[in-house]
């Protein structure tokens, strides 16, 4: 059985398979999704999937990862780590708080959660290439704002795990339970504005 550990073989049509994979895992589900369904989506044949995935599980793991590093690259790219260290974590908030409410964001959640019993290895990569990926990536920007006298952090990962957490507030309890589905701008800005302003109440200098 695959892990996480193995790399994906890569080729012509890897990115057409990730695409198609994308679309029907969105739509039914890692449990509705098909194989038959997911080389259609593609254009491509069975036996071209298999040999770049050799099960469903790895190419939903793959399409996770993938998309989970693409949004924090973007944030990473698009966001100027220079600045003063709210209106950065203004940024990141944003970035943040439209991925977790995103359609995408919230049916990776569900699907990782749901298949996490059977398959300890699905929810596992999940947790490395999300949860654990932007804790990383902001302590690693914790960790330079305190090098230049803008934040006091003793623990920088549980700081990050806060600060996450912050973004999370109201909206992915009511997203998850399907209270709501969509959010306004201006409900959206109310947890980043209070996110960053009770993160830099605690840890600003």
């Amino acid at each position: 059985m695959p892990d996480g550990t193995i790399e994906p073989k890569k080729g012509r049509k890897f990115d057409q398979v990730l695409q198609g994979a994308r679309q029907v895992f969105m739509s039914d589900g890692f449990e509705g999704a098909s194989v038959d369904d997911i080389s259609k989506a593609a254009g491509v044949s069975k036996a071209t999937l298999y040999s770049y995935f050799p099960d469903k599980r790895f190419l939903f793991m793959e399409v996770a990862r993938i998309e989970c590093a693409r949004q924090a690259d973007h944030a990473i790219e698009t966001i100027d780590m220079n600045a003063p260290v709210d209106k950065v974590l203004c940024q990141i908030a944003i970035e943040m708080v439209d991925f977790i409410t995103s359609n995408f964001g919230k049916q990776i959640f569900r699907i990782c959660v749901a298949e996490s019993d059977r398959f300890p290895e699905l929810g596992c990569q999940f947790y490395e290439s999300g949860p654990l990926l932007i804790r990383n990536r902001l302590s690693e920007f914790f960790a330079k704002a305190v090098e230049r006298g803008e934040l006091q952090i003793d623990d920088l990962d549980f700081a990050a795990e806060q600060f996450h957490a912050l973004c999370k507030a109201d909206l992915f309890p009511r997203m998850i339970c399907n209270i709501n589905s969509n959010f306004s701008r201006d409900e959206k800005l109310r947890v980043i504005n209070g996110a960053v302003e009770m993160f830099m109440a605690r840890y600003g200098v």
